[in-house]
């Protein structure tokens, strides 16, 4: 039976006060095609008998996390878009080094960082090209909203298909196990660099360290304007001075926020904050505007 409208805008209305999700008009068949599984699994004679059910559940979180996590995109893979990592490997790493000797810390956040892929990227590129950075204090924050994946990223295991995208052979062979069942397990010396953490960057954020660097790549293009203006200034407030700002190709700040600049490395355009309000060592605790 076709979604009624009704409940289509109670899931518009929900996703957007949970994750800041954006539904436009038209979208029922991505609801459709994202929850009727759970609705199945859950033994619903339809979709909207389980929209009723969320509807009236409204104590049950685990079940509103689980449809949140349906209705959420989760793509990654390793070195995504690889340019990027080109730019970090030889002109962003190199330059923070430099800047950090004094200090020897680097604080690096991958923000929807799902799976994994994208902090252990990070990760397997400091161990590789970046012997000196052994001895300095060297911390990945990964954080995500939803548990399912944030379970699979801890765990830093992988099938052939998910190392098989993206991840160099001698990389994969030099930084990983194989399992018995066959997948690729990411090795001690590399996990240990990434922390990770669930956090919903809609609703009010723990206390930060202050980054060097940090990715929110490909996520924004999910938000509204004013979404996107609030998290880029609290961003802000969580970047070091000459701290980098990572955004996917089809992503910026332009016209969004005046206080990055855009620089570009080759093919890469990264967002420098340039604004003279920054935080000390640490981020104090931020709310949404």
């Amino acid at each position: 039976m076709p979604l009624s409208s009704e409940n289509f805008e109670f899931i518009r209305s929900f996703a957007y006060s949970s994750a800041a999700i954006v539904l436009e008009p038209g979208k029922e068949y991505l609801v459709d095609t994202r929850l009727s599984p759970l609705a199945d699994q859950g033994g619903f004679d339809s979709l909207d008998d389980f929209i009723h059910k969320l509807r009236r559940d409204r104590a049950n979180t685990l079940f509103h996390d689980q449809v949140i996590d349906a209705l959420t995109t989760n793509e990654t893979s390793f070195f995504r878009d690889f340019h990027p990592y080109e730019a970090l490997r030889h002109q962003i790493l190199p330059q923070l080094i430099e800047q950090r000797r004094t200090s020897r810390r680097l604080m690096i956040w991958s923000a929807a960082s799902s799976t994994g892929q994208e902090p252990y990227s990070i990760a397997l590129l400091i161990k590789e090209y970046f012997p000196e950075l052994a001895s300095w204090n060297v911390s990945i924050l990964g954080t995500d909203l939803s548990s399912t994946v944030l379970t699979q990223a801890k765990q830093g295991i992988y099938s052939q298909l998910e190392v098989n995208r993206g991840l160099p052979a001698p990389l994969l062979i030099k930084h990983f196990s194989k399992t018995e069942n066959n997948k690729w397990a990411i090795k001690d010396e590399v996990k240990k660099l990434v922390e990770f953490r669930q956090m919903n960057l809609n609703k009010p954020w723990p206390i930060l360290p202050a980054f060097d660097l940090v990715f929110i790549r490909n996520v924004m293009i999910y938000f509204d304007i004013e979404t996107k203006k609030n998290i880029l200034k609290r961003i802000r407030n969580c970047l070091l001075p000459h701290g980098y700002l990572f955004l996917g190709s089809a992503e910026t700040t332009v016209n969004l926020d005046a206080e990055y600049k855009p620089v570009t490395f080759n093919r890469t355009v990264v967002y420098e904050s340039i604004s003279s309000s920054r935080k000390g060592a640490a981020a104090a605790l931020s709310t949404a505007n």
